[in-house]
Order: structure tokens, then C-alpha cells, then sequence
């Protein structure tokens, strides 16, 4: 089997930007290369929906609760800090919380503040050109207000958008939370694409290192290993989140809403099990790799060591006539030397040693098979 280059797919990293040490709590640092904010505003009720983009001077209108309907605000990009700090300000947010939604290295997790409830969530999905993309995603879910804060422009909203504008589904006929759900349970259904992905390179990978281990499959084993890690950093902590959505410890999210966050818990804790069962298997493809190599070094030391001993004896006839005796002095001295056949009878000598050894160790099965 001729070696196949395996690409493991990388999961997008960011390199977070953090206030300098001893800054005061709250302080907002951009990371480098995030868009500017466009912000879209989406109020619907059982009977229709409303869509339109914000204007920056009408944020406080725009932020407003409408009685009888949920009020969805997407904000993507997070380029414009004090566009954010407006809509911290505006839905009175706490300043931890906005320099959680500005630095862009959460960690999954949820907090409950007494007029809001603030969860981070990382979105990891496949793009077309088969990168994998990794973004925080904020959400913010006041009464009738659910408000979304993600890096770049681009998501994976456009499936909810589309049940909002056309009514199918519960979406229109519940509240914010469970808008909430939708949007989470949407983020999570896209984990699966990556997942097959993974076990594709998992399952060429496994192969590899069975056929032909090599260096380029222990630098692939590597960064699986790695990816994986980082994969499971996004969804392992989710679990606490989905989980106590689920068992009705927030006072946001209504009793009818909790069966439908269940179900999410139960897809986090699927796509967790495979990230667990997937690194496990790569462990014992490193560990299986490290042991093919031992066995071919131990085969090259075999036949090294086999070639050695076969020609042990056969130096030592040849160190022991080419010593300088002189037979003039003594008939002790070397008397084969004068033989006229002493020639081709250490010929034939040397083979005979050379292929009795080489039928003893066949017949020990240490070359070839055993007779």
C-alpha cells in the first residue's frame, strides 16, 4: 500500500486578545480582524413577522420589548466596541458580561443575572472548502428579548430564519426561550458534519498505520489528537449548560421549553461520547504505531543480527589461514596450505557452515516459516 497524504481537518483558532494585566473588570478589548456589527431586528407573533436592520441611532427603540411578540436582535460582528457597549448599556447588561461577549475565548457556560440570562456557546461548522470554522456565540434572553452576538458575519441561523418568516413549526407560537432552544439545537446539529468528517480521517488514518506506519501517520495521529481537544473544549462544557436548562433550574425558560432543551442535552452528550470514543481510538492508534515500528526495528535487528552470526564462524576460518605460518618450519605449521586441495575444501567447508545455519534457523523459525 503506497502512502496516502490524510488531511486532518483543523478546527479555526483565534488568538485571544486580553486587557493588559491589572486592567480594571470590564475593560473591552476588539480582537484583531472581526467585522463591523450588522445588526437585524426580527419581531413575530403567531400571526406574522417583521424583519428590517437596525440603525445604530434607533438602538434604543430597536431593543425594546413589543408586547405579544418575541423580539430577536442579531448582532454580527464584533468589530465596533462602542456599538456594543451601547447595546450592553441599553439592555443594561452587566459590564462582566459585556467583556465576555467582546472576548472572544468563553468557554461554554451560563449565568443568570436577575433581569437576563447570559449563555456562551461555540459554534463549530464545516465550510464549503471542508475548514472548519470555531466562533463564540453569545446569547442574551430577557422577557419577550432574545438578543445574539457572534464574531463574523455568516451562520447558521439561516434555517430558523427561514420557520420565523415562513410560520412553520412551534417557533412563532412560543416565546423567547424557545427561540433560544432553536438556535442552540440548530448550532449543535451542525457538530455532525464535522463529526463525519473526522471519522472519514479517522477511518483512513486507522488503515494507514495498519498498512504502512509512517512518519507523515504519526504527525497525522498528532494532529488529530489535537483537534479532537479542541473540539471536545467546545462541547464538553455544554453539557452543564443544556443540562440545567433542561432541568428547569433557570426561571427563563418555561416549563413546556425544558423538554425541547432535554432533547438538546441529549445530542451534546451523543457528539460528546463520540469526541470521547474517537480520542480513545486515536490513543490506540499512537500506541499501535509505536508498537509496528518496535516490531519492524525488531525484524531489521533480527535479520542484522542473523547475517552477523551466520558469518561469525566464517571470519574466523578466514582470520585463521590468513595468519603467517611458514611451513618450512615446522609440518604442524598450517600443513593445509601445501594440500592441493586445500583451496576448494575451504570453499566447500564455508558453504557447508553457511547453508547448515541457514537450515537451523529456518527449522528454529527464525527466518521464514517453521517446517
Amino acid at each position: 500500500m503506497a502512502f496516502i497524504s490524510i488531511p486532518i481537518p483543523r478546527i479555526r483558532r483565534r488568538k485571544p486578545r486580553l486587557p493588559e494585566p491589572g486592567a480594571a473588570p470590564g475593560t473591552l478589548v476588539a480582537a484583531p480582524g472581526l467585522p463591523k456589527p450588522v445588526v437585524q431586528r426580527f419581531v413575530y407573533n403567531s400571526d406574522g413577522c417583521d424583519s428590517s436592520d437596525v440603525d445604530p441611532a434607533n438602538l434604543e427603540e430597536a431593543l425594546s420589548p413589543v408586547p405579544g411578540s418575541v423580539v430577536w436582535i442579531d448582532v454580527q460582528g464584533l468589530g465596533d466596541l462602542e456599538l456594543i457597549r451601547l447595546i450592553g448599556s441599553a439592555l443594561a447588561l452587566h459590564p462582566l458580561t459585556v467583556e465576555d461577549i467582546v472576548h472572544v475565548h468563553q468557554r461554554p457556560k451560563e449565568e443568570e443575572f436577575d433581569d437576563y440570562l447570559f449563555i456562551v456557546q461555540r459554534a463549530i461548522r464545516l465550510l464549503d472548502d471542508q475548514r472548519v470554522d470555531n466562533e463564540q456565540l453569545s446569547f442574551v434572553l430577557k422577557q419577550g428579548i432574545l438578543v445574539t452576538f457572534q464574531e463574523r458575519h455568516g451562520d447558521v441561523f439561516d434555517p430558523v430564519r427561514r420557520r420565523i418568516r415562513e410560520g412553520k413549526g412551534f417557533i412563532r407560537k412560543n416565546g423567547a426561550d424557545y427561540l433560544l432552544y432553536a438556535l442552540i439545537d440548530g448550532t449543535i446539529d451542525n457538530y455532525y458534519p464535522v463529526l463525519d468528517l473526522y471519522g472519514e480521517s479517522m477511518e483512513q488514518l486507522d488503515e494507514q498505520v495498519r498498512e504502512k506506519p509512517t512518519t507523515e501517520a504519526s504527525k497525522a495521529i498528532h494532529s488529530m489528537r489535537r483537534e479532537l481537544r479542541q473540539f471536545r473544549r467546545a462541547v464538553w462544557p455544554l453539557r452543564e449548560v443544556t443540562g440545567s436548562l433542561g432541568r428547569g433550574e433557570s426561571s427563563f425558560v418555561d416549563e413546556a421549553t425544558r423538554s425541547s432543551f432535554r432533547d438538546c442535552h441529549d445530542h451534546v452528550i451523543q457528539v460528546a461520547d463520540f469526541l470521547e470514543g474517537n480520542r480513545e481510538r486515536v490513543s490506540d492508534l499512537a500506541d499501535l504505531y509505536v508498537a509496528m515500528m518496535g516490531e519492524k526495528t525488531n525484524q531489521v535487528m533480527k535479520v542484522l543480527t542473523i547475517i552477523a552470526t551466520i558469518f561469525i564462524p566464517l571470519t574466523f576460518l578466514c582470520g585463521l589461514y590468513g595468519m603467517n605460518f611458514d611451513t618450512e618450519v615446522s609440518p604442524w605449521n598450517m600443513p593445509e596450505l601445501k594440500w592441493k586441495y586445500g583451496y576448494p575444501a575451504f570453499w566447500i567447508v564455508t558453504a557447508g557452515i553457511f547453508l547448515f545455519m541457514l537450515w537451523f534457523f529456518r527449522r528454529k523459525g527464525w527466518i521464514g516459516k517453521k517446517s
